[in-house]
């Protein structure tokens, strides 16, 4: 059975749920976090807490918890951001065109909750080519014992 349906609401819409059946969600985060979570906001390159992370774990969705890529599939891509080459295998990352600011790019969100991630691009390593750019305020890490 498929741990994540498939759910045709806009990421607006699952915030906007998400949102009500969680009032207090602005006072759980921080200010950054809300703005990029909920504003499709992006925080600065290189002020992320996550940028240079080296400790093994799961990055979780910052809203919901839901686990969305693991630190084996994060390097270092110089752009300022967390990069990861994909998501853990059926983590909800929902993707849609985003013609915002001039351009056209791919945006990421949170398949759960609707929380903006960032952004995918086609020039990462590995077989895929995908860079999942994502800003360290949408994310928590879950640390594991490395061993």
């Amino acid at each position: 059975m498929d741990e994540h349906p498939i759910d045709a609401r806009t990421p607006e819409e699952k915030r906007a749920d998400h949102a009500g059946q969680h009032p207090e969600l602005r006072e759980h985060l921080q200010p950054m976090s809300w703005m990029c979570t909920q504003e499709a906001a992006t925080e600065r390159p290189f002020t992320g807490g996550y940028c240079d992370e080296k400790r093994s774990g799961t990055y979780a969705c910052v809203v919901c918890g839901e686990a969305l890529f693991a630190s084996d599939d994060k390097y270092d891509s110089g752009c300022g951001w967390p990069s990861f080459t994909t998501p853990m295998d059926d983590a909800p990352v929902d993707h849609r065109t985003d013609s915002s600011h001039g351009m056209s790019r791919t945006e990421t969100t949170c398949g759960s909750c609707g929380a903006h991630l960032g952004h995918v691009f086609d020039d990462g390593p590995g077989p895929s080519g995908e860079r999942y750019c994502i800003n360290s305020a949408c994310l928590v890490l879950e640390e594991r014992p490395d061993g």
